[in-house]
C-alpha cells in the first residue's frame, strides 16, 4: 500500500515539474521574442521624445511623455533586462526612463505612479542612485498634492461632468507613496496611501467584491455617484479595473501587512475565478458585456491577474487556496504564451501580446497589443521564476 502511495505521489509530482517546466519554456519563449521587438523599437524611436503605446493599422502608435502609458515602454526595457541580463536593454531602459524626467513635476492628474514607478522604480531596484531616489520621492509629492483630506481620497481626473471623480485603477499609483515613505523616512506619503486604499475598500467595492469603475465625490466627503466611464454599463464589471483592484489590494498588504487588504484581495480573486466564463481564463472585456460570446478579450486584464495572483499566492496563509491562486495563474500564463495571444513581434509593430483592450466604449484601441499587457505579462513571468530556484532566463 506504501508503495502505490510513493508511485501516485511521485506521478502527482513529475506533473506538477512538467507542467512548470513547460511554462518556464513558453515564458523564456515569449521573453526573448519581446525583447528582440522591443530593441527594435528602441532603437527605431531613439531621439523622437515618443513612447510606443500599441499597433493599429500597419503602424506603431506612440505617445508623449504625458500620456498614462508614458512608463511602460521603459518598464518594459528594464524587465526585459532583467529577465535576461542583456545590457542593451538596460541601456535603452535607461534612456527612455531619463525621458521621462520632467514628469516628476506634473500634477494633472493621478498617474504619475504608472508613468514614474514602472520606470524609474525599476531603475532604483537596479542600481540604487540617489538622483533616481529623488526623481520618485518628487513624483509621489507632485501626487500628493491631489489628495483631499476631507475626502480621504486621490482625485484622479479633472475632466468630465464629476465633481471629485476617483477610479479602481488609482490604487496602481500608491506602491510609488509606500517606496518614498521607504526612500524618504517621511510618513505622509505612506499614510495618504493607506487612507486612499481604505476609503477605495470602504465605497468602490458590492457585495460580491466587484467593483466600481468611477466613485465621484461630494466636497463634504459624502458619495456624488457610482459608474463606470470604459466599462460596458454602470453596474458591470470592467475586467481591467477588476484586475487593478486584485493588484493593489495585494500590493497594499504587501507594503503594510494590513490584514483587511490581504483579505480584500482574497474576494476579489475568488470572484474572478468563479466569473470569468472563458476555458483559456482570458476574460471578456467586460464580464457583463451582452455581447459575450461575440465580445473581445483582453490579455492586458489576464496578464495584470496572472501578476497579482502570483504574488498573492505567496502571502495567503490558505494552502489550498495558495495554490488555487498560482494554478489559475498558471493557466493564464499558459494562454497568454500560446499561438492564439503570443504574435511574433515582427508582424506585431514590437509587441508580444495579441488581444487587448483599452477602451471599448470609446472603440478606442480595441482587439489591439498594449504596452502595459507585455509589461505584466514580463512581470508575471519575473515573479513565476522566482517561485522556483535556478529557475532564470540567464
Amino acid at each position: 500500500m506504501r508503495l502505490i502511495s510513493s508511485i501516485v505521489v511521485a506521478f502527482l509530482l513529475l506533473g506538477c515539474n512538467n507542467r512548470a517546466k513547460h511554462i518556464e519554456v513558453a515564458l523564456q519563449n515569449g521573453i526573448e521574442a519581446l525583447s528582440s521587438g522591443l530593441l527594435n523599437n528602441a532603437v527605431r524611436f531613439d531621439g523622437t521624445d515618443s513612447f510606443p503605446r500599441t499597433f493599429e493599422n500597419g503602424e506603431v502608435v506612440c505617445v508623449n511623455a504625458y500620456d498614462w502609458t508614458s512608463g511602460f515602454f521603459a518598464g518594459d526595457l528594464w524587465l526585459a533586462y532583467e529577465l535576461t541580463g542583456n545590457d542593451s536593454l538596460a541601456y535603452f531602459a535607461r534612456h527612455y526612463t531619463e525621458e521621462l524626467h520632467d514628469i516628476k513635476d506634473f500634477t494633472g492628474h493621478h498617474d504619475l505612479g504608472f508613468m514614474i514607478y514602472c520606470s524609474y522604480g525599476h531603475q532604483w531596484k537596479n542600481f540604487h542612485e540617489d538622483d533616481v531616489k529623488s526623481v520618485i520621492v518628487d513624483a509621489a509629492t507632485s501626487l500628493c498634492t491631489r489628495f483631499n483630506p476631507t475626502i480621504g481620497q486621490i482625485r484622479s481626473w479633472d475632466f468630465g461632468e464629476w465633481n471629485y471623480p476617483v477610479i479602481v485603477d488609482n490604487m496602481m499609483n500608491l506602491e510609488m507613496l509606500f517606496a518614498a515613505t521607504k526612500m524618504s523616512g517621511d510618513s505622509c506619503f505612506f499614510d495618504i496611501a493607506v487612507k486612499h486604499a481604505d476609503k477605495c475598500l470602504e465605497n468602490h467595492f458590492r457585495e460580491d467584491a466587484s467593483s466600481y469603475h468611477v466613485v465621484s465625490y461630494n466636497d463634504d466627503g459624502s458619495i456624488e455617484s457610482k459608474g463606470t466611464f470604459q466599462g460596458f454599463s454602470d453596474e458591470s464589471s470592467w475586467a481591467r479595473g477588476i484586475a487593478w483592484t486584485l493588484y493593489g489590494f495585494t500590493m497594499c498588504f504587501r507594503e503594510t501587512g494590513f490584514e483587511r487588504y490581504l483579505k480584500q484581495a482574497e474576494r476579489i480573486a475568488y470572484y474572478i475565478m468563479t466569473t470569468v466564463n472563458t476555458v483559456d481564463k482570458i476574460p471578456y472585456w467586460d464580464y457583463n458585456d451582452t455581447a459575450i460570446p461575440d465580445s473581445p478579450r483582453d490579455a492586458s486584464a489576464a496578464a495584470i491577474t496572472a501578476s497579482a495572483l502570483i504574488e498573492l499566492s505567496t502571502m495567503t496563509q490558505k494552502g489550498k487556496a495558495s495554490k488555487a491562486y498560482l494554478s489559475y495563474a498558471e493557466d493564464i500564463l499558459l494562454s497568454l504564451s500560446s499561438p492564439e495571444y503570443m504574435a511574433d513581434p515582427k508582424e506585431n509593430g514590437g509587441f508580444l501580446l495579441k488581444h487587448s483592450v483599452s477602451h471599448k466604449p470609446l472603440n478606442s484601441e480595441i482587439d489591439v497589443p498594449l504596452v502595459y499587457a507585455d509589461y505584466y505579462y514580463l512581470e508575471a513571468a519575473q515573479r513565476y521564476f522566482s517561485l522556483f530556484e535556478n529557475r532564470r532566463v540567464h
